[in-house]
C-alpha cells in the first residue's frame, strides 16, 4: 500500500461512509458499480453481516492497485461505489436492491452486489430476464420457507430458481441441506455439486460443461472453509479454497454480467474474510475488463 493511500485509509476508517478502494469513477463514465446492502434481517445463526459492506471496502485498501497475473492496473479501469441502500426491513431491502440493480443495468453497467445476507440475490437476478445462475455456497438453501419467512436467505436458491427456471441454476460447494430440501431439489430438478465433488474433478472442469452465454454469480463466502473464511453467518466444515473461487471468476469472466459476494459477519474474526471478499471484487473487476 503505498503511503498516501495508508493515510487516507486510516482516516477512513472512522467513517461509515468508506467507499470501495479506487472505485474513482463517477456514475455515468463507470463500467461497474458496487453497491452495498447492509441487511442481515433473516440470519439464522450469527449476525453481523449488515457489518460487511464496510468491513470489506474498509478491506480493499489493502491492496496494490496493478494485478499483475491479469496485467492490469486498476486506476486504469471505471467502477463506481454507489453506497448502501437502506435496509430497516427485509421488503425495503428487497425493493431497494431490485431498483438499483434495475438502473445499473438499464445504464449498461455490470452490478457488483456486497451484502449483506443471502436473502439479496433473488431480487437482483429478478432484473436480468434470461440468465444462468450460478451459485458458490456450502447450503442448498432451497427451503420454501424458513421461520415463517419465505424470502429468509435460506430460501434465496428457491426464489431464484423461480424468476430464471430451476434448470438455469447450479449450485457448487454445497455440504448442507434439510432432508425436505434434497427431496424438493430433486423433484423439481435443481442441479447442485457436492463440495467433494467439486474438489475430485476441479472447478474448471466442471465449469466446462456451462453452456450458458449469460452467467450471475452469486458468491456466499460459506462456500469456502471456515480456515480461510472463519467470519460468515453459518460457517459449514470441509468446504473449498480461495483459489477455487479465483478460477470459478477467471473461467467466466467473459460471460459473467453480475455478481453478487454475501453472508460475510466481520465480528467473527480479525478480517481476514473481509479482505478475501474485497480481494475476490478486485478479482472479478480486473478478469471481466480484460475480456472487453
Amino acid at each position: 500500500m503505498n503511503p498516501k493511500k495508508c493515510e487516507e485509509y486510516v482516516v477512513e476508517m472512522e467513517s461509515d461512509k468508506i467507499l470501495f478502494a479506487d472505485a474513482e469513477s463517477s456514475f455515468d463514465y463507470a463500467e461497474f458499480a458496487i453497491l452495498g446492502v447492509p441487511f442481515e434481517g433473516t440470519t439464522s445463526f450469527r449476525k453481523g453481516t449488515r457489518l460487511a459492506p464496510t468491513s470489506i471496502r474498509k478491506e480493499s485498501y489493502n491492496f496494490e492497485t496493478y494485478l499483475f497475473d491479469h496485467g492490469t492496473d486498476l486506476e486504469d479501469v471505471a467502477f463506481h461505489d454507489m453506497g448502501n441502500i437502506k435496509c430497516e426491513g427485509l421488503e425495503e431491502m428487497m425493493g431497494g436492491v431490485g431498483d438499483e440493480v434495475g438502473r445499473i443495468l438499464q445504464e449498461k453497467k455490470f452490478p457488483i452486489i456486497v451484502g449483506g445476507e443471502h436473502s439479496l440475490t433473488p431480487p437482483a437476478v429478478s432484473k436480468f430476464g434470461k440468465v444462468g445462475v450460478l451459485i458458490l455456497d456450502a447450503h442448498l438453501d432451497f427451503r420454501n420457507k424458513y421461520l415463517n419467512e419465505s424470502n429468509s436467505h435460506a430460501c434465496s436458491a428457491r426464489r431464484v430458481a423461480e424468476h430464471v427456471g430451476v434448470g438455469n441454476v447450479l449450485i457448487l460447494g454445497v455440504r448442507s441441506m434439510e432432508k425436505q430440501e434434497r427431496e424438493d431439489a430433486h423433484d423439481l430438478g435443481l442441479r447442485y455439486i457436492h463440495a467433494n465433488r467439486v474438489r475430485e474433478l476441479g472447478i474448471k472442469r466442471i465449469l466446462k460443461d456451462l453452456l450458458w452465454n449469460r452467467i450471475y454469480l452469486s458468491l456466499d463466502m460459506d462456500f469456502l472453509d471456515p480456515a480461510y473464511a472463519p467470519g460468515v453467518g453459518n460457517p459449514e466444515p470441509f468446504g473449498l479454497s480461495p483459489l477455487d473461487v479465483k478460477d470459478c471468476i477467471n473461467v467466466l469472466a467473459g460471460k459473467l454480467v453480475g455478481f453478487d459476494v454475501c453472508e460475510v459477519s466481520p465480528p467473527f474474526d480479525s478480517g481476514n474474510t473481509s479482505s478475501l471478499a474485497a480481494r475476490f471484487v478486485r478479482e472479478l473487476i480486473a478478469s471481466v475488463w480484460n475480456t472487453r
